[in-house]
């Protein structure tokens, strides 16, 4: 199933000299899940496109800050 951002659980040492981060997160693009464009797939309005950055809808993928997703409950 696509999700958009992975979560992991890096290792942690018991040496660490610093407070461990135990969960690391990352993106993947939407482009990734796609072997190919299929035709007739839906687009954005000219407008929608040059503010979203595609014409493509599925090929839309908004960036979040790790600082805005802090709070997401996938984290936990």
């Amino acid at each position: 199933m696509f999700t958009p951002i992975k979560v992991y659980h890096p290792y942690v040492s018991p040496f660490d000299p610093c407070k461990p981060m135990t969960v690391k997160s990352f993106s993947t693009p939407p482009n990734l899940y796609l072997g190919f464009q299929p035709p007739n797939y839906p687009q954005f309005t000219p407008m929608e496109a040059l503010k979203a950055g595609t014409l493509w809808k599925p090929f839309y993928d908004p960036y979040y800050s790790p600082y805005e997703m802090a709070g997401k409950e996938h984290l936990s």
